[in-house]
């Protein structure tokens, strides 16, 4: 018997890559690869050029069963564009729905979209996390943009028959992570102080194994369909205590100045920083008991195990 097809886009990025090395080693779907740059891919199995900028040239979804879109134009600190939103949309919306138009007309089954935890909004209260099917609120362009590309599938989803599943990731980490968590890393191996010891926050993270078992659970889950998901680790830790477990992880110290959070508060906005200290002190957290109930899925690796295989990734990409 052949194995169901499944198109991942973004095969060249961060998640999608890792998820089609996992079908490969599952062996129960057959990935085709759709990415935009070079890839290690390549001779594993077929690879085919997509760069959602430029969605006018579709992949062949002949005999493709489930679509996985892991591609977007991704949220960024300094941009540069001069509207936003704009080319947010041009790419996460409406690239994502000629994908979609297209996968439908061609008989997929089922689309999944890997969405963005900033449909939800930016941060939460204390121990109270967002719920998958809590009222959206995105406050910037990327995440105004994904819930838009969500709605719209939904729609599509609707008129042509096609079982549409979302997944809202929050930080993703593991082996060849890079941004702002990579910065952590190098950070914490150089020794250098940092002021963040006494952060009492609370935040939600997934491991990028944990999230690539989320999703292959879902491509053929029945109940999986037409649901909207939040994926996490299963365990919060704060910025103070993230760090800690990534320092021992990487078998240094951590040099962590106990500076009160109102004091960073202050500095950050004196200095136009208010985004960036909201993310280090603000919580975000997501509850994930929908997937245990409706899939039956839990996190198949601890966060200390994902912590320790990031970091000696690291550590061996420094040694060559």
């Amino acid at each position: 018997m052949t194995a169901p097809k499944v198109l991942v886009t973004g095969a060249s990025g961060f998640v999608g890559e890792a998820l089609v090395f996992r079908l490969l080693v599952d062996k129960k779907f057959s990935p085709i690869a759709a990415a935009r740059g070079a890839t290690r891919l390549h001779g594993l199995c077929p690879v085919v050029p997509f760069d959602l900028t430029h969605a006018k040239v579709l992949p062949a979804l002949d005999n493709v069963q489930v679509v996985i879109h892991a591609a977007a134009r991704v949220h960024v600190m300094n941009e540069i564009a001069l509207d936003a939103l704009a080319e947010f949309r041009k790419v996460n919306v409406e690239g994502t729905l000629k994908l979609a138009q297209c996968a439908a007309a061609s008989g997929v089954k089922r689309f999944i979209f890997i969405s963005s935890i900033k449909v939800n909004g930016e941060n939460t209260l204390l121990g109270a996390p967002f719920k998958a099917d809590d009222l959206p609120a995105p406050a910037d362009p990327y995440g105004i943009s994904k819930y838009e590309a969500e709605e719209a599938l939904k729609q599509l989803g609707r008129d042509m028959g096609m079982e549409i599943v979302i997944i809202r990731p929050p930080l993703v980490y593991g082996p060849g992570v890079k941004a702002n968590f990579l910065s952590m890393l190098s950070w914490l191996n150089r020794g250098i102080p940092l002021p963040l010891g006494a952060i009492q926050n609370r935040r939600s993270l997934v491991a990028i194994g944990n999230l690539v078992d989320f999703i292959v659970a879902c491509i053929d889950h029945p109940a999986a369909a037409n649901q909207s998901f939040l994926v996490s680790d299963g365990e919060d830790l704060s910025t103070t205590q993230l760090l800690l477990r990534l320092s021992a992880s990487l078998g240094k110290p951590a040099r962590l100045l106990p500076i009160p959070e109102w004091l960073l508060n202050l500095a950050a906005a004196a200095l136009g920083k208010r985004i960036i200290a909201q993310r280090i002190c603000g919580s975000l957290q997501v509850d994930i008991n929908k997937n245990r109930e409706l899939l039956g899925w839990t996190p198949s690796i601890n966060m200390d195990k994902a912590m320790r295989q990031t970091a000696g990734h690291y550590l061996e990409k420094q040694t060559k």
